[in-house]
């Protein structure tokens, strides 16, 4: 029942705000337009179609926010109008009341605000689907007086969440059992990943501990700042963090003014993202125009300031590996390697000839080599490439969407900061790099160091486990090693020098065990 009437609310909605005309008018088809103009027959629908879209969207809850979000940063893919009203989702999203604020804040803390901070501001300074931020004052442990940002949850949010993802699993069962595409689309599969992630979100305690992780993966690379999370002032549905000044990343007539680099602020995004990614397999997944500052402290000047960690992927080495193998064979336009890579994986069906997959690759990606990045559409790119996917029966895997997502956001960026940049030219000698990392003799010497100690314990219990092993088949082992040395009198040359091996490669790892003990590596 309370699907249906979500359903029916999601219906009464998109019929108020005229949404329903909106999509008619947009097709190209002459009785469409037709159709759309009968349906707005009535309504009073004289807000323009951007604002119409933006307020549908806040009616309908966190969940479509965040899908405007993420349409407001392809400009290149809608209307001027539109984009520029998606984009006050991003941290215009109104407020709740700051007296509601102040009670979340007082009963998270069991104290008043004036005890916590010795200045608070109630207005807050962005507020978005999940929570809003106030600016405040409060004396560290070491007696300092530091500037905070407050952030805070939204209330009634986690009820909403609930019946838009029972809709969402509803109609993935749909997509799934009436779709010809519906298995290997694995609606059922993204769904509950968005699941994940927007409970996540909810916990702010969870984002404090993923921006920790951060500030400490990026600290050698000085090219992004993440605030301090003040642990003492860090709870389920308020977090106190330090505040960070800057300019949005968006307003780049500002950034200009400020003589930021816009060239190198692009490909400076573009490493950090790739670092994140590859290096350490964890990425803030979230950055959207919002999210994104750029300093103009002397210290600091031009780096960029990321904020909001609610939502961050994660990669396995498999994942990583995978990944930077089909990024450097793309730049390098095998195809071929590409083609063998997604059979090895388990993408597409053993069958599937390689010759017929690399041509098919090669017609989607071959265009928009050596070409800025103004003059290509990762959409179009994308739409093709979905088309090949669905001929050679491609599975979607729901564990890099927010990978996708987060690539889509970077061109985003990297479009208004730099429509000239290269994305490709940019990214291949990172990527390349980290290959030769990863299969070196520098990485080799790393994993042997990480697995020594375990190796150097597990050794003492070899003889018992193989004794143990021996005992356990006795009779059919004795039966069967007679039986060998009576065809091959030679074996025992062969068990010698397996000893000796064994013998010798125990040695090594002791020696090894030594020299690590000692620091000698």
């Amino acid at each position: 029942m309370s699907r249906l009437l979500r359903g029916t609310y999601i219906v009464w909605i998109v019929l108020r705000y005229g949404l329903d005309e909106l999509v008619l008018s947009s097709f190209q088809k002459p009785w469409l337009h037709l159709i759309g103009r009968i349906v707005s027959f009535g309504r009073p629908l004289n807000a323009p179609r951007g604002v119409r879209l933006r307020e549908a969207l806040e009616r309908l809850g966190p969940i479509f926010v965040k899908f405007g979000q993420v349409l407001s940063t392809r400009r290149d893919l809608l209307p001027p109008d539109i984009a520029e009203e998606l984009a006050k989702l991003q941290d215009r999203v109104p407020p709740f009341s700051p007296d509601i604020a102040v009670a979340t804040i007082e009963r998270a803390f069991r104290r008043p605000v004036g005890e916590i901070f010795t200045e608070f501001q109630r207005e807050p300074v962005a507020s978005a689907s999940i929570a809003q931020v106030h600016f405040a004052k409060l004396v560290d442990r070491d007696g300092r007086e530091r500037e905070v940002a407050v952030k805070v949850l939204r209330p009634g949010m986690l009820p909403v969440i609930e019946k838009d993802l029972h809709l969402m699993r509803t109609m993935a069962g749909w997509v799934e059992s009436l779709s010809a595409d519906g298995k290997r689309l694995k609606p059922r599969e993204v769904v509950a990943e968005f699941d994940k992630y927007l409970h996540d979100e909810l916990d702010l305690m969870r984002e404090a501990a993923s921006a920790a992780q951060l500030r400490r993966n990026m600290e050698g690379l000085d090219l992004v700042l993440i605030p301090e999370m003040f642990w003492d002032w860090c709870r389920n549905d308020v977090l106190v963090m330090e505040r960070m000044k800057g300019i949005p990343i968006s307003q780049t007539t500002r950034l200009r003014e400020a003589g930021v680099d816009l060239k190198r602020l692009a490909r400076d995004g573009v490493t950090i993202f790739f670092t994140q990614v590859f290096r350490d397999g964890f990425f803030h997944a979230d950055m959207h125009p919002g999210n994104i500052f750029v300093s103009t402290d002397p210290a600091t000047f031009g780096r960029y300031i990321s904020l909001d960690f609610g939502i961050v992927g994660t990669l396995t080495e498999y994942d990583k590996e995978y990944l930077a193998q089909n990024f450097t064979a793309f730049f390098r336009r095998d195809y071929k390697r590409v083609a063998e890579l997604h059979i090895e994986s388990g993408w597409v069906p053993p069958q599937t000839r390689v010759d017929e997959l690399e041509a098919a690759v090669r017609a989607v990606c071959e265009p928009y080599f050596d070409r800025p990045l103004k003059e290509i559409s990762l959409g179009m790119v994308l739409m093709r490439l979905f088309q090949t996917s669905r001929r050679f029966n491609v599975e979607i895997q729901p564990q890099l969407v927010l990978l996708q997502k987060t690539l889509l956001n970077i061109e985003g960026l990297g479009r208004d900061l730099d429509p000239d940049l290269d994305l490709w030219s940019t990214a291949k000698p990172f990527l390349e790099k980290w290959m030769a990392e990863q299969i070196g003799p520098r990485k080799f010497w790393e994993a042997l160091k990480d697995q020594a100690p375990r190796y150097a314990k597990l050794l003492p219990e070899l003889p018992r486990l193989l004794h143990d092993y021996l005992q356990h088949n006795a009779g059919s082992s004795r039966r069967e090693l007679e039986q060998l040395l009576a065809e091959q009198r030679h074996t025992n040359r062969l068990l010698q020098g397996l000893i000796y091996a064994g013998i010798g490669f125990a040695c090594g790892l002791v020696v090894m065990q030594i020299l690590v003990r000692h620091q000698y590596f």
